[in-house]
């Protein structure tokens, strides 16, 4: 094994990481809803994929739930940033729940394309994975004219009415490089398919998967803060991998770092998904510099300064309290 001096060991710390702009607003809308309102404040889902994230509001009066029937009636509800079926909105009317829906506008592009292509009697291929509430949410839009597509095995099983009447929609926290596979392989059986009027993957997905891609071509490992549930965390270490990295592992904050990854290491990348705070990040710096990796250097690939307004119901109340 070479020597190795702690002067010889460094990070790279991929910028963008950590929050985007969909989650900034969903932690912040249940933060201002608790200040606004009090505990309890209800949350359908997980409001991010995030177990940190989702303890810490826990802790200050958040509940959540799978359900909005385990909501008490007349109660106030928040949706998360993944967004919800029309059918959700229907069930919380019926049981007079206040809603302030958090679902992150980048979502809600996708759902209102799903409505229009529905509307004119398109068959929309949802790229996407199965279960995820993002799919969920979206496929609730119009589920007599969408399907599911998952990943390069879903496209075989496609059936159309028509195939000059075909689109295709995503779940916004994919890998760019898996979608457009995917996109390839379903054009091969449909000449014709027509790409959404826009990019569906999300700005921060693509800028955390481009900013990951140039560190992974100088570190031999790569550590990605997020949780497991996280799309677009686990995405992250794929890409990782396939830049150059010669690991990658997801970890959901410093503790889970095994010391054996960083035998014969000089050069660590870290970054973290679209769900993470910059506090988890800082924890795995701190357990880096304690294995010698003192050296940090941030790598900015794309500038970032996207912002979304908090929910109008909640806008709304905020200005009635200031009165």
């Amino acid at each position: 094994m070479t020597s190795e001096t702690p002067a010889t060991r460094r990070v790279l710390v991929a910028k963008p990481r950590g929050y985007c702009a969909g989650v900034d607003r969903a932690v912040q809308t249940v933060e201002k809803a608790l200040e606004l309102y009090g505990a309890p404040i209800y949350v359908r889902k997980q409001i991010v994929h995030n177990t940190h994230v989702v303890k810490t509001l826990e802790d200050r009066g958040a509940i959540f739930v799978e359900e909005t029937e385990e909501v008490p009636e007349g109660a106030i509800v928040v949706f998360s940033a993944h967004g919800v079926a029309p059918v959700v909105h229907e069930e919380a009317a019926r049981r007079s729940l206040k809603t302030i829906d958090a679902t992150c506008p980048l979502v809600t592009k996708v759902h209102n394309e799903a409505k229009r292509f529905a509307a004119a009697d398109y068959d929309i291929l949802l790229i996407g994975h199965e279960g995820h509430e993002e799919v969920e949410g979206t496929a609730g839009e119009a589920p007599a004219h969408i399907q599911l597509v998952d990943g390069l095995d879903g496209v075989r099983g496609v059936q159309v009415r028509d195939p000059e009447r075909v689109v295709w929609l995503s779940q916004t926290t994919l890998s760019v490089d898996e979608t457009t596979e995917t996109v390839t392989r379903l054009r091969e059986r449909f000449p014709n398919l027509i790409d959404p009027p826009s990019d569906d993957i999300c700005y921060a997905t693509q800028n955390r998967q481009v900013a990951v891609k140039e560190i992974a071509q100088e570190a031999q490992l790569v550590i990605v803060v997020g949780s497991t549930n996280s799309s677009n965390s686990k995405r992250l270490v794929e890409v990782a991998l396939d830049a150059g990295a010669d690991a990658s592992y997801l970890v959901d904050n410093a503790s889970y770092i095994q010391d054996e990854w960083l035998e014969g290491v000089t050069t660590v990348g870290v970054t973290s998904g679209a769900s993470v705070p910059e506090e988890l990040v800082d924890g795995v710096l701190a357990r880096l510099a304690g294995h010698g990796f003192a050296d940090v250097q941030e790598v900015e690939s794309v500038p970032e300064s996207v912002r979304f307004a908090l929910p109008h119901e909640l806008r709304r109340g905020l200005r009635a309290n200031a009165r």
